[in-house]
């Protein structure tokens, strides 16, 4: 049985968490209000809900470095295909649904066809998802010229602005998709095939785990998670833009390392990568709150990370 010393040193984050946000009450104007909350709560939500599909990624001991370029890519093509649809002559209230599920479809078989380079041809999922970054970014811009696309109704805004029983829309969405991911993590055999694979791939296919679906569902459900942020985004600028989603890949893979998710593979929990987000959106808030430049902001973030790393390496040296 787990010692209370070690049930205590594995919650230091959430302890760390909690003196922030006791700090910042305390010297923030604004921050402890119901709608600063709320506002940390939305703007939390597209990059947290990345980061719980990036969780199984990495714990699947792989890394997808395209989901900022996605947001791009999958919030332009829908744009387009809805400013089409309009032209032909259909209403958004067909063509904005169609437009969603080409969108998703296609973002599935991005992420699988990822999974499949990877089990089929032992390609890094670094290398794959390194050229889809740069393919996707590019596919953006084609699409729309290099200029915004805006064919959106005013009721599209909801799915970006919206409030549902009070709650921003974006942060209903960000906490059902973490109920959902933490349920898989840990009660399914979906969920415990990941951990196995990523503590040893051949060992888990010896066991009878089919390595190459797992791989494929994870990669492509981190992508069409990446379309579900980049439909949100798109709503709340009433627009699919290709400038969106620059350097997002660094913001998913942080929180998630922040979190305790293990780069090697085989470690990690959505509980964590939850706190990791929401640890970097109350930092960059209070801070702004605080009127600390942006740049000291950067900084920031790089010394969390590497200060998060070292308190997990310190637990793992604990343990032995």
């Amino acid at each position: 049985m787990t010692s209370p010393q070690f049930r205590l040193q594995d919650l230091a984050l959430e302890f760390i968490l909690v003196a922030i946000v006791v700090f910042l009450m305390a010297f923030a104007p604004g921050f402890a209000t119901w709608d600063n909350f709320l506002n940390i709560l939305r703007n939390a939500s597209t990059t947290g809900i990345i980061a719980f599909g990036m969780t199984f990624v990495i714990i699947l001991g792989e890394i997808d470095l395209s989901v900022g370029s996605a947001i791009a890519f999958f919030g332009c093509l829908t744009a387009v295909l809805v400013q089409d649809l309009g032209t032909a002559g259909w209403v958004p209230e067909v063509s904005i649904p169609l437009a969603v599920v080409v969108s998703l479809i296609l973002g599935f078989l991005v992420g699988s066809f990822t999974g499949w380079i990877r089990h089929r041809f032992n390609v890094p999922t670094f290398i794959t998802t390194l050229a889809w970054m740069a393919a996707l970014r590019g596919g953006a811009y084609l699409l729309t010229n290099s200029f915004p696309v805006t064919p959106y109704p005013e009721w599209f805004n909801f799915f970006g602005s919206g409030f549902v029983f009070g709650i921003p829309f974006q942060a209903a969405v960000f906490l059902l998709v973490f109920g959902v991911t933490w349920v898989l993590s840990r009660y399914t055999v979906f969920g415990r095939a990941v951990y196995a694979i990523g503590g040893n791939a051949e060992s888990a296919r010896l066991s009878g785990i089919n390595v190459l679906r797992v791989r494929i569902v994870v990669l492509a459900l981190t992508t069409v998670f990446a379309v579900l942020a980049a439909l949100m985004v798109s709503s709340q600028i009433q627009a699919g833009n290709p400038t969106v989603g620059q350097s997002w890949e660094f913001t998913v893979i942080s929180a998630c390392v922040i979190g305790g998710v293990s780069l090697m593979g085989g470690k990690g929990r959505i509980w964590g990568t939850f706190i990791g987000v929401m640890f970097l959106e109350i930092i960059l808030n209070g801070m702004t709150l605080l009127n600390i430049d942006e740049y000291w902001q950067y900084v920031a973030r790089a010394v969390l990370i590497l200060g998060a790393v070292l308190i997990y390496q310190s637990q793992e040296v604990s343990r032995r």
